[in-house]
């Protein structure tokens, strides 16, 4: 067997026949192209989880960080794992992921949070995975959500799947996979064949209750906007009463009792509680911003 500008030539099995000289014929396989992965981070003041998420992908082919000013450790962090490190303005999270992406170069990309992290059983899927150019263009990520470092499994936090590997280009993606334009909760449009890898994606999410409330004060606020672009600003009493009460009894109600969310112990309790405290803000916070601009 010889190999010969990215081809494989194969000897054909030697002519059979009365009389007739034996002869090899060849035949050409073309070869699978490498598979190569990217991994891309966008990071801001993120020096305490930064490392944990890097030593969990150090079998990549490349790692790109996209940091927005940071004035702590995080690029030396970056730097020392060998990471390519961009210094850009912050353009909210579905624009610095896009920009984080297009800086890749590998034929897979995953796409991580500075607090995320590939448990050692998906780093293997991983690695055993892509060389072998899977049939499907994109995956599924199974993410273990952590509240003050216990792993939420019930009240729809776990699975929690994310599509987060996916290929850089692929015929089927129109247009390529990118992070939809939304001021929180950005996800990744796609269209095309995908499938869910069996192990966890662990989320350092919030270790702290002053983390979680200082989230979710944002959140709420980013949330707010997209009410407020969509006309859902409770301008009546009774969609008022609706949106800032009932809706988060509703949302407790639901994922804490029926979702089997009081599984999780006390966390489970705080989780569910300010979950639904999050929803009664950020439906505030839209009927604040349309009596503003009102007046």
């Amino acid at each position: 067997m010889q190999s010969f500008f990215g081809l494989i030539i194969l000897p054909s099995p030697p002519g059979t026949g009365s009389g007739a000289s034996k002869r090899e014929e060849t035949t050409l396989t073309p070869l699978s192209p490498p598979q190569t992965l990217s991994v891309a981070i966008i990071t801001k003041n993120e020096e305490t989880n930064l490392a944990r998420t890097l030593s969990s992908v150090q079998f990549a082919d490349e790692i790109v960080i996209l940091d927005s000013a940071s004035t702590d450790r995080t690029t030396e962090i970056a730097r020392s794992f060998n990471a390519r490190v961009f210094d850009e303005d912050w353009k909210g999270f579905s624009g610095s992921k896009n920009s984080a992406i297009e800086k890749c170069t590998g034929t897979w990309i995953l796409s991580l949070d500075a607090d995320e992290e590939l448990s050692p059983q998906l780093q293997d899927q991983i690695r055993t995975l892509l060389p072998t150019n899977p049939p499907v263009d994109a995956y599924y990520l199974k993410r273990r959500n952590l509240f003050l470092g216990r792993w939420i499994k019930h009240g729809g936090f776990y699975p929690d799947p994310k599509l987060r590997l996916f290929r850089r280009t692929a015929a089927n993606f129109t247009p390529p996979p990118r992070f939809e334009n939304r001021p929180v909760h950005e996800t990744i449009a796609f269209d095309g064949v995908s499938d869910t890898l069996d192990y966890d994606l662990i989320h350092h999410a919030y270790p702290t209750l002053e983390t979680y409330i200082e989230h979710m004060d944002r959140y709420s606020t980013l949330g707010c906007t997209l009410l407020v672009a969509s006309g859902k600003v409770s301008r009546s009493w009774p969609a008022f009463v609706c949106n800032v009460f009932v809706v988060p009894q509703l949302t407790f109600l639901w994922n804490y009792i029926f979702r089997l969310g009081f599984l999780d112990g006390r966390e489970g309790l705080l989780l569910h509680l300010y979950h639904a405290t999050y929803t009664s803000w950020k439906y505030a916070k839209a009927w604040q911003a349309a009596r503003t601009e009102k007046a």
